[in-house]
């Protein structure tokens, strides 16, 4: 029997608190998620640092993985023997779901941002290069890890396969909506996903929604909007990235100063050259970056040394609500003021915005270019959400952003009674 065939002698089960199981027969997928490449998705928090925010939130993108495969499992046996599904795919989708998010980093936006760094751009390279994950793929086909790579990039030539990880209903949302309102204990994630997999039906470039189904989507639209604001962009856990970005821009800074580090930063070196290879970035997990951040609690370096204390024992920055385009002033002064204090507003001054548009329908021209959901009418015409559901109607296209100011009040609380900077400073943040 050829590889790409092979079942497992005894299906394989992973118990899952949101899943209930998880469910593998083929030999390709259970082999796949016993590589290092895979097994390292275990040292990586799914929700980077929610886990200071939400004390639940420690799940990892191994256990994400795991689900949004079971997902598209589940979506794939429902399509089965209909028109446009093609059976063929069914290898290749399962695969690009468990491997979709192979690249991620740790604390990844993070991450991403300070080195200038593209977890896609990883998660290509572990597919297409000298991996345990490529040479499995590549008993499949030769062509296969170039597909699955496609599929993941959205790149591939049939776009059905594609919207079932990448779309505005796909696997990958569905997963990690229920998965984070789970572990994070809070009430609005939850939505009627056995719902949604019942009316899913496979069309030409993409999924549909039975026009039955519409107030489960709705329910599920909600949930994300949801998600974003209360969990996504929590401003404690917006606190902990400003600091986590801070120590990495500081480490970078410091190292190329010529700093003589107390425990040198091995494992960033590549990061701090630009000159990241595949062999060196599988290596680093949360586990490493969190053992440099306890290091580097006793650096003689007193930025470095307090921001790592911070982020090591949750000793956040306090925030307010700050939009810097209509607060251009008072931001420059503050910059002033904090130079005056002695405290560098290069590493204790922030602000940081988040945005979010929960839903959105095509509109040619845009730069990125968002498949709409579309139901499935009963007598066979296709119609855009928005336009039959009054619900996703009002916030379709709606994008929302939040501004908010980070800063160390215990620092300004420890400046002179007497000091004017420190009264001026209290002005501008309270208002």
């Amino acid at each position: 029997m050829a590889y790409r065939d092979e079942q497992l002698h005894e299906e394989k089960v992973f118990k899952d608190p949101v899943h209930r199981y998880i469910h593998v027969r083929d030999r390709v997928i259970w082999d796949l998620i016993g590589t290092p490449e895979f097994q390292r998705l275990r040292r990586i928090k799914q929700l980077g640092t929610s886990y200071l925010t939400f004390h639940g939130a420690e799940h990892s993108r191994f256990n994400h993985s795991l689900g949004v495969y079971e997902i598209v499992r589940r979506i794939i046996e429902n399509f089965r023997h209909r028109p446009f599904w093609n059976e063929e795919e069914r290898l290749l989708c399962l695969t690009a779901a468990l491997l979709h998010d192979l690249g991620h980093g740790p604390f990844s936006h993070s991450f991403e941002k300070v080195f200038g760094l593209d977890h896609e751009d990883f998660t290509r390279r572990i597919i297409l290069g000298n991996t345990s994950v490529n040479q499995i793929l590549q008993r499949v086909s030769p062509d296969f890890p170039k597909n699955v790579a496609d599929v993941i990039h959205k790149t591939y030539p049939n776009k059905l396969v594609v919207s079932l990880i990448s779309s505005q209903i796909d696997a990958d949302r569905m997963d990690y909506l229920l998965r984070d309102a789970y572990y994070t204990g809070v009430s609005y994630g939850h939505f009627d996903m056995e719902r949604i997999l019942r009316v899913m039906r496979p069309m030409e470039d993409q999924v549909v929604i039975k026009y039955s189904g519409m107030h489960a989507v709705e329910d599920y639209i909600m949930s994300r909007y949801q998600m974003y604001w209360q969990v996504y962009f929590h401003p404690v856990t917006r606190s902990a990235e400003v600091i986590l970005s801070k120590i990495l821009q500081r480490v970078k800074e410091l190292y190329e100063s010529g700093y003589e580090f107390h425990v040198k930063p091995v494992h960033f070196l590549s990061f701090f050259n630009q000159e990241v290879n595949l062999e060196e970035y599988v290596k680093l997990d949360e586990a490493v970056v969190l053992y440099y951040f306890q290091t580097w609690v006793d650096e003689k370096d007193p930025v470095l040394s307090d921001l790592c204390n911070r982020f090591v024992n949750r000793h956040l920055f306090k925030y307010i609500e700050f939009n810097p385009n209509l607060q251009l002033k008072q931001w420059a002064e503050l910059q002033q003021l904090f130079k005056k204090a002695g405290i560098d507003p290069e590493y204790y001054l922030e602000v940081d915005s988040s945005s979010d548009l929960p839903y959105d329908f095509y509109r040619p021209g845009e730069e990125e270019e968002r498949l709409p959901i579309h139901l499935l009418m009963p007598d066979g015409e296709l119609r855009e959400l928005s336009r039959q559901s009054d619900i996703v109607e009002s916030i379709s296209g709606k994008k929302r952003t939040d501004h908010k100011l980070y800063f160390p009040m215990d620092f300004i609380e420890g400046l002179s009674e007497r000091s004017k900077i420190k009264k001026r400073i209290l002005e501008i943040l309270h208002g």
